[in-house]
């Protein structure tokens, strides 16, 4: 049995079930190089294998620096602000 069932232009190709189970290195090495697997049941599309993204540093701290913080911002709220923040005024 052929590793590779359909090739398609557009850089992916399909495999059977079976195909994938025993080539599944094989089939990994060809994801890392940039080809798209689609995994077929009888013939029809069940999964797909693609490259994993890489992933983007956290925008955690991404505004430092950026604005300043009020002394007494972390305090909490007095009755009477509390009231006016939840009434609007």
């Amino acid at each position: 049995m052929a590793l590779v069932e359909k090739m398609n232009d557009d850089r992916h190709m399909n495999v059977s079930v079976h195909g994938a189970k025993t080539q599944l290195s094989k089939l990994l090495d060809l994801v890392e190089d940039g080809e798209e697997v689609v995994i077929e049941r009888h013939g029809r599309p069940v999964a797909r294998l693609v490259p994993v993204r890489k992933s983007r540093p956290s925008a955690l701290g991404a505004m430092r620096g950026q604005f300043k913080m009020t002394e007494g911002w972390e305090r909490a709220l007095t009755d009477e602000e509390v009231e006016a923040f939840w009434s609007g005024r």
